[in-house]
């Protein structure tokens, strides 16, 4: 889809009159890529999640809102959006976790390159440790290290932010 040359988005771009864009071999370019790929994937899971969340909210809730006189925003802003924050901040940490983690999608799609522009710490520890003619164990697994410590430090300002609000 992102192929600069017979690609379907520089496809459209063409139709619409705009020019092509390098999207996988442009420095500027590659990490903007992988990262509207990144969020493409992550859809189906966050609905589903964020559906779920929806469905365990009481009906009776809105009834009582609407005789009331609560219009559908007033119930939006009222109802839903309070009793989805906990069920959207999961998500949001699943979703930060999962994104943190992601090598496959940068792999396939630009192997970090070009110039490094795309290259995170998993696409960094394995070139460390699997991508050299002479691998770097040690310092691979210290960068793996990083970023497991990175997804702890989110996990628990997550837990942090909750506790917070459970006392409130």
């Amino acid at each position: 889809m992102l192929n600069s040359d017979s690609g379907v988005v520089n496809a459209f771009l063409n139709a619409v009159g705009l020019d092509p864009v390098n999207w996988l071999t442009s420095p500027s370019w590659s990490l903007t890529s992988v990262i509207i790929a990144n969020i493409w994937i992550g859809i189906p899971f966050n609905l589903v999640v964020l559906h779920s969340g929806l469905q365990s909210i009481p009906a009776g809730l809105y009834e009582a809102a609407a005789l009331d006189g609560a219009g559908p925003w007033r119930r939006f802003w009222s109802i839903t959006l309070p009793l989805l924050r906990p069920v959207s901040a999961i998500t949001l940490l699943l979703g930060l976790v999962y994104t943190l983690k992601v090598f496959d999608i940068i792999w396939i799609m630009t192997k970090g390159g070009p110039a490094g522009a795309s290259t995170t710490f998993a696409t960094w520890s394995y070139q460390l440790g699997f991508g050299n003619l002479l691998p770097a164990f040690g310092p691979g697994a210290a960068v793996g290290n990083l970023l497991v410590v990175a997804a702890l430090v989110f996990g628990l300002v997550y837990v942090r932010v909750q506790r917070k609000q459970a006392l409130a």
